[in-house]
């Protein structure tokens, strides 16, 4: 359910940081990668190398440790975090963050990061109730930060009372639902194209590539998490069809080329993820070819450039392709970028390990029609969807306002 996402999870000091243990252990069963870092009062409660055994990652507790590896560890946090939780949260901890202080390792992090954060408070029910964290809680919730109800139960304290902190399993719902959502595509018409195309040689035989559909598919189930009308174009692939998106199954090149040029009309932002066949049979046997030489001799005549086609004729649309590539990655991406009337392009080099067709992960530079290179590192595709989301998001918004 998490593969490939990665958790920052903040422990402070309270008697529920041992619950914290739980949600580590409990999210690296649903694939996620989780850092955990502790407040100084949180090393009290608990031992660092608990979470450090379960995590399998270095514990973060002194902002002014010798660093394993050279960088800024806040600032690294921050970027890599695709959702900041704290958990348990103390009134200390929401009142510093309420209040722009950041005086160590967590609440430095939760300044830094873009990424949504999740606080989760547990405390005696009279602090809960007090009227400054009930005022910093409200100031947080209005800044865009998500914030879980604490249970009612037996307190520290020995009141039975609200303030207990949400059993691990309630956390991880609310993390997986906080992820799911996040809505800046909400009423954005997507018309995305995915996996190969398949060219007759005979009733038996055809012409294909090895891409599987993965990145297509990834990108489509992104944008409608993220609140998107996703229309998505399939060529032959062996992916379950995913859930709330319309999916039109084809096969063939000039297939995709008619059901794309039928459906671009309505869309704002257009991905061109499929790994579409460059020529075709320029006949088509009517029934098996058989063995009858040492050499077949077909002939090929080029497929519409569907690419292309809608480029034309894009209007205020974002486009976006997509070029996979064995050499000269970015002088073939650019030419494509400008040729085709794209205002961003996803590149790939296929010679790397973990790049391109058929694997789960991949390697890419996006490339945007300003000049603007954004070069990623591997990633599942699951995240570089979201990264390609991002870009073409921003690029949509900013024609939008320039047409207003």
């Amino acid at each position: 359910m998490l593969n490939g996402k990665n958790v920052v999870l903040g422990v402070c000091g309270g008697i529920a940081a041992y619950k914290s243990v739980e949600i580590v252990s409990r999210l690296k069963k649903l694939g996620a990668e989780v850092d955990v870092i502790m407040t100084e009062s949180a090393e009290k409660f608990v031992a660092p190398l608990t979470f450090r055994s379960i995590s399998h990652n270095p514990v973060i507790t002194d902002m002014f440790a010798e660093p394993i590896n050279y960088d800024i560890k806040h600032i690294s946090l921050s970027q890599k975090a695709d959702i900041l939780v704290i958990a348990p949260a103390t009134a200390n901890i929401i009142g510093k963050i309420a209040n722009g202080i950041a005086d160590d390792m967590l609440t430095t992090t939760v300044m830094a990061t873009k990424a949504k954060v999740l606080i989760v408070p547990a405390m005696n029910v009279n602090m809960y109730e007090n009227v400054i964290v009930k005022n910093n809680i409200e100031k947080l919730k209005k800044l865009g930060y998500g914030f879980m109800e604490p249970d009612t139960g037996m307190l520290a304290c020995g009141v039975n009372a609200k303030g207990r902190m949400p059993e691990p399993q309630s956390v991880i719902e609310a993390i997986v639902d906080t992820m799911a959502v996040k809505g800046d595509m909400k009423n954005i018409r997507v018309l995305i194209t995915a996996g190969p195309t398949r060219e007759a040689i005979d009733p038996v035989r055809y012409i294909t590539n090895h891409s599987s559909g993965k990145m297509g598919y990834a990108i489509a189930k992104a944008a409608q998490k993220r609140g998107a009308d996703v229309s998505l174009v399939s060529g032959p692939v062996s992916i379950e069809k995913p859930e709330k998106i319309t999916v039109y199954n084809v096969i063939s090149a000039d297939e995709m080329f008619l059901k794309v040029n039928e459906l671009y009309e309505p869309a704002d932002i257009i991905i061109m993820a499929a790994a579409v066949a460059d020529y075709k049979c320029s006949v088509v046997a009517d029934t098996k070819i058989k063995k009858s030489s040492d050499e077949l001799t077909l002939s090929l005549v080029k497929n519409p450039d569907i690419a292309y086609s809608i480029g034309k004729k894009k209007g205020k649309r974002v486009m976006v392709g997509f070029s996979a590539e064995t050499n000269d990655l970015y002088k073939n991406a650019k030419s494509k970028l400008e040729n085709k009337n794209m205002d961003m392009i996803v590149a790939n080099d296929l010679t790397k390990e973990g790049a391109g067709f058929n694997c789960d992960t991949n390697i890419v530079s996006i490339i945007g029609n300003n000049g603007e290179i954004l070069e990623l590192p591997i990633m599942p595709k699951e995240k570089v969807a979201d990264e390609i989301l991002n870009y073409a998001v921003r690029v949509y918004y900013q024609k939008k306002e320039s047409n207003t």
